[in-house]
């Protein structure tokens, strides 16, 4: 008996025997093998999944409903009934594990769900070849989805510093720069057994000066400036301090983020992290203008020189 018709009973006897596989709600993502299948009822982009060779999307709260129904053709055919694939007929599908059962190669092929029981030779292979390893594979794919928000949450992002010019020391009234080093970062992960890589991006920060006062959410990740314009130049993200003192800045940094599954499609974190750097004190100064006779070189102890005794 060949492989695929072995294959071929053991999806029939899983039907049969119906109720020894586990309930299945109706609103969950399925997959049949035949003339007659019934559609998988997925969501978003449709994308083969390597490691079980089932179609599977991202199942996101916001994705539109797939409109399209699919079919794994075990016959290999990549265009009508006389035209099959060679590469799919010369597959190999080697068990994933030492005593796993070997995959079985298909051609998906797509169909609008609009049409009850397609003529699937009829319509286009969207996909494949690839290897088939369970008819009726758990969606690996929906519950990455599920978990990936927490995951990504639990990543050693970095948050990037708060930069202030000047800095330590800036004056009262005048505008001092803050600005950001935050900057894209990605990990590679492993979630179920599956190949994750999650790319990760700041796309907004919420200023906090110490003073009380605050600027955003803001897309503005602010600039450094040269020396000859801290004083004098006013960015988007500078501040003005109005009374002298000591006062803890930080800035919290949320970030977004992509993930894809054994190189598919990158897919959408439903969510955000927000990370704030640790403080930086600033310390507000104010200045004061008098007439001397000497400079500090020839007189050190002369007002607003550095050995000058304080009054």
């Amino acid at each position: 008996m060949s492989r695929h018709s072995l294959f071929l009973l053991i999806a029939i006897a899983a039907c049969a025997f119906s109720g020894a596989a586990p309930s299945v709600a109706d609103d969950e993502p399925r997959v049949s093998i035949g003339k007659h299948d019934t559609a998988i009822d997925i969501r978003a982009e449709f994308t083969i999944d390597p490691v079980t060779g089932v179609p599977s999307t991202n199942l996101g709260p916001d994705a539109a409903e797939d409109p399209n129904q699919y079919m794994a053709d075990i016959h290999c055919r990549a265009g009508g009934t006389d035209t099959p694939d060679r590469g799919c007929l010369t597959m190999e599908c080697p068990a994933k594990t030492p005593d796993g059962e070997e995959g079985t190669p298909v051609i998906w092929r797509q169909a609008p769900k609009s049409i009850t029981n397609p003529t699937w030779t009829d319509y286009p292979a969207v996909s494949g070849p690839t290897c088939l390893y369970d008819p009726q594979p758990e969606n690996v794919l929906a519950n990455i989805a599920a978990r990936i928000l927490n995951d990504f949450r639990q990543l050693p992002v970095n948050p990037g510093t708060l930069e202030a010019q000047p800095f330590p020391h800036t004056l009262k009234g005048g505008p001092t720069n803050f600005y950001t080093t935050a900057g894209e970062q990605a990990f590679d992960l492993t979630i179920l057994g599956q190949t994750v890589h999650l790319t990760t991006k700041p796309t907004n920060y919420s200023y906090s000066f110490g003073d009380g006062t605050t600027l955003g959410p803001t897309p503005a990740a602010g600039y450094p400036i040269p020396e000859t314009e801290w004083l004098t130049t006013e960015t988007r993200t500078s501040h003005i301090y109005t009374n002298t003192g000591n006062y803890p800045a930080t800035i919290t940094t949320s970030f977004t983020g992509t993930y894809s599954v054994n190189n598919g499609p990158p897919l959408p974190i439903n969510g955000t992290l927000d990370i704030t750097t640790p403080t930086k004190t600033i310390h507000v100064w104010k200045t004061e203008k008098a007439l001397v006779a000497d400079t500090c070189q020839e007189n050190p102890n002369s007002w607003g020189c550095p050995e000058a005794v304080s009054r």
